[in-house]
């Protein structure tokens, strides 16, 4: 009974930590290593299974004793589940619950580890084996990552059952016509949105059986990341589910290196991007209130060089900072691959190496920045209120005999120059015009239905009570795709729309066939351009229409080549290149530390190129100059004290990584105490101490006196 009550209070502790203060987490397989210990407030340990070489549940108490809150995090669609398919759990081999090509070939995340349709067996095994064994261990807060159906999938025997038992009619391949395409990519879809609602109502009542409450979020890529890469996923339907507490928002170099179209040059952007994926993922949770992190990686999963890593790290970094309503990150994924994995040097080098030490600095400067972060009410620089339309359908379009969209250049078509001209767009979704909050501030909306559908008319009756307000629309597209003719509820039970946007244009008492042109209805303003958005970014110069249609909805508005972002102390900016406003560098003046350059130098002037971003310490906005206090670090700080002439602190770090910080002091040190052997170096003009010196997990001391 003791021993009980121990367990209950030491749970209780656990559960009020994380209450406190739960803003930066990372994830990882493995149980602590001084390697590994990235000092960020929650460690997600993924996987419920014996993967190491330790159990799961040493696994879990390895980072509880170097003081993290534990959460849990495992895939959905994929990961340990080798004893249900092999028949260990039950008795029985699960194979034809493989997603399958038409080939008959399974989709693998892995080597033994296939991608599964979730059939209510699967789910009854995930329960019992994940969910619950995470909820017994004393997880409170649980992480179903990636639930994820491959377009290319749907010719399984479990496929085909559930096929039938969803439509009420036989299993039809997806590869014969436009119509059998959209109703398998809309089963996968309803699939995963049915296993993650059963997975949250078992972990959510398996909680309160125990005494708990138990939290569930969902790890996923973007809708745009996804329909690039041909996955089916619930995305902004989680919205409707009561039991899901919020997200993570997978955004890395992987997903924002795909190319795409602008100017009639197929490339990658990854700054572009990046800004517009966690978009994508910041307004589908926003109009809920839900929790959102944003993840980044400082390297990917594939075998590029450190080189490219750090560079587009830093555009994906930036890009998620100029989002100042989100201040929640998961600081990396998989810190074994980043710290123990060798990579090569460079584009041009063979030689690999862990990760350098000043590329490790730098990225433990940005880490520990975030841990700091503030929300803020301040704009990215640029008009506001204008936006693109998005729908889970964009899903469902893909792919169709050969003719597959994968560089999304209806969507990029609308997105692409506004961003060029220093925009900072947003994105609404189509399943989100229903809150209120979704449509606060907004001036504009552009939207096509060439690559999409609308799920439900009700959609429309949003749309056209904001333009009714005084809301500016812009439709662009002939709408003339395949998918215009589907079964669905513009053309069935009664109605007999060609296409869903005939049934938008009635709602705003516009004819059906409406031409290109400029019409009213209430207050507002309906532009129509019989364009597919694609014609406006496959041919050099070709979007002087939608840009000029944009000016005379919106009116006139600044246009540049950079963002640029204040978050009290923090500024940040990108410039872009391919600009046709100016191909000139950004410059800021002011007083700043470079949290970009591990040497974390004071600047008066930071010039910021075409494609490149610069994150800065603005030592000007610190609002109480004459209070000694760490600005920027390679390390995470505790247990600091301050009194009339000293300033100490414990530094901690992962081990053989180098630390740099500049430390604010009133006057210029009489003495520095350090644990371990170090360097400094005091800069009079900014009252700033830069500190060196080798990091440790289990702490460095300082202690500075003046």
């Amino acid at each position: 009974m003791r021993r009980t009550l121990l367990v209950v209070l030491s749970l209780f502790m656990v559960q009020q930590l994380s209450a406190q203060r739960e803003k930066t987490s990372f994830q990882t397989l493995w149980e602590w290593k001084p390697t590994l210990d990235v000092r960020s407030d929650v460690v997600m340990v993924y996987g419920a299974g014996d993967y190491t070489t330790l159990s799961f549940h040493d696994r879990v108490n390895s980072w509880r004793d170097h003081g993290y809150t534990t959460h849990f995090m495992s895939g959905i669609a994929w990961g340990g589940f080798d004893s249900y398919f092999k028949g260990e759990w039950d008795g029985k081999p699960h194979d034809d619950e493989v997603q399958k090509r038409l080939s008959g070939e399974g989709i693998m995340h892995g080597p033994n580890s296939p991608y599964v349709v979730p059939t209510h067996v699967f789910l009854s095994y995930f329960k019992e084996n994940h969910i619950k064994r995470a909820i017994d261990e004393g997880m409170n807060t649980l992480y179903f990552e990636e639930p994820e159906f491959w377009v290319w999938s749907g010719y399984s025997e479990a496929f085909k059952r559930e096929w039938q038992d969803f439509y009420g009619f036989p299993w039809r391949p997806q590869h014969v016509s436009a119509e059998n395409t959209y109703f398998s990519n809309k089963l996968k879809y309803q699939l995963y949105c049915r296993a993650l609602d059963e997975a949250f109502a078992y972990a959510k009542q398996y909680g309160r059986e125990q005494g708990r409450e138990v939290r569930c979020f969902v790890p996923t890529h973007s809708l745009l990341n996804y329909a690039q890469w041909g996955i089916v996923s619930p995305e902004c339907s989680l919205n409707s589910m009561e039991n899901c507490d919020g997200y993570i928002a997978q955004v890395w170099t992987g997903t924002s290196r795909m190319a795409n179209h602008y100017n009639g040059v197929l490339k990658e952007r990854v700054f572009e991007m990046a800004f517009l994926e966690y978009g994508c993922l910041e307004s589908m949770a926003r109009p809920t209130g839900r929790k959102m992190y944003f993840l980044t990686d400082p390297i990917e999963d594939s075998e590029v060089n450190w080189e490219d890593y750090r560079r587009n790290y830093q555009a994906t970094f930036t890009a998620q900072l100029l989002y100042p309503d989100i201040n929640d990150y998961e600081v990396m994924p998989w810190p074994n691959r980043i710290y123990v994995r060798p990579h090569r040097l460079s584009p041009n080098s063979d030689e690999k190496t862990v990760i350098p030490r000043h590329y490790a600095t730098q990225m433990q400067v940005m880490i520990n920045a975030l841990n700091m972060m503030p929300k803020s009410e301040n704009h990215v620089s640029g008009a506001q209120g204008i936006s693109v339309l998005l729908s889970n359908s964009i899903m469902f379009q893909q792919p169709f005999m050969g003719k597959e969209d994968s560089y999304l250049v209806n969507f990029f078509g609308l997105a692409m120059p506004l961003i060029k001209q220093g925009i900072p767009l947003g994105i609404i979704h189509l399943e989100n015009v229903g809150y209120e909050a979704t449509w606060r501030d907004q001036r504009v909306l552009l939207m096509t239905y060439h690559n999409m559908k609308p799920l439900d008319p009700e959609a429309h009756r949003h749309i056209a009570d904001w333009v009714g307000q005084g809301g500016s629309l812009i439709y662009c597209g002939r709408d003339d795709d395949p998918f215009q003719n589907v079964p669905e509820w513009w053309n069935t039970n009664g109605n007999h729309y060609t296409a869903p946007s005939k049934h938008l244009f009635a709602l705003m008492g516009m004819d059906e066939q409406v031409a290109e042109g400029h019409y009213t209805f209430g207050k507002g303003q309906v532009y129509v351009l019989r364009h597919n958005p694609q014609e406006f970014v496959l041919t050099a110069g070709a979007d002087s229409l939608l840009l000029q249609t944009l000016e005379a909805a919106y009116g006139p508005y600044e246009q540049k080549n950079s963002f640029v972002l204040h978050r009290d102390s923090y500024l940040i900016a990108s410039v872009v290149d391919e600009s046709p406003v100016s191909s000139e560098p950004l410059v800021l003046k002011g007083r700043f530390i470079d949290l970009f350059d591990p040497s974390l130098p004071v600047l008066s002037e930071k010039v910021v190129q075409p494609s490149e971003q610069a994150f800065l310490f603005d030592l000007d906005k610190v609002e109480d100059k004459t209070r000694p206090q760490v600005l920027a670090s390679a390390s995470r700080q505790y247990d600091e004290e301050v009194t009339s002439n000293s300033f100490s602190f414990v530094s901690k770090s992962p081990v053989d990584t180098e630390n740099a910080m500049r430390i604010l002091l009133p006057q210029s040190p009489k003495q520095v105490q350090v644990s371990i052997a170090s360097q400094s170096n005091w800069d009079e003009e900014s009252q700033t101490l830069l500190l060196k010196f080798v990091n440790a997990p289990e702490g460095v001391r300082v202690r500075i006196e003046w």
